[in-house]
């Protein structure tokens, strides 16, 4: 990188500033994955299943395995969505090395979602039959 080419505020920033400034970019990022339905939907079972990870796991580390599942699909929504909009950008034709990293995206939050299903089964299994 020349001298003279602009640089990223951000990288500039230090200590609180890049913190506050970070946290900023944090919310962004979670209010544009608002107006995806998909993180939407998840996000509305998440208000739902982290407080229910109370009653059904029994030990502090059934109910971080619980809740934890369900922020893991959320975050692997996030960066499939990220992966999709900056595909998107590139153009919209179709192109086959596009498909493959939207294909292995949506397979990332399928395996994820499994995980959570999973993990959750099992615990209700666990506590109740």
């Amino acid at each position: 990188m020349s001298p003279n080419e602009p640089t990223n505020a951000q990288k500039q920033r230090r200590g609180l500033s890049r913190l506050w400034h970070a946290f900023g970019y944090s919310l962004a990022g979670l209010r544009a994955g608002w107006q995806e339905t998909a993180f939407r939907q998840e996000a509305i079972a998440a208000i739902v299943l982290v407080p229910l990870a109370f009653v059904v796991g029994r030990t502090w580390t059934e109910i971080s395995l619980l809740s934890g599942t369900v922020l893991l699909v959320m975050m692997v929504e996030l960066l499939n969505t990220g992966v999709e909009s900056a595909i998107d950008r590139i153009g919209p034709e179709w192109h086959e090395l596009s498909k493959r990293a939207k294909d292995m995206g949506s397979a990332a939050v399928l395996l994820s979602l499994l995980l959570c299903g999973g993990t959750w089964i099992a615990a209700i299994i666990s506590r109740w039959i």
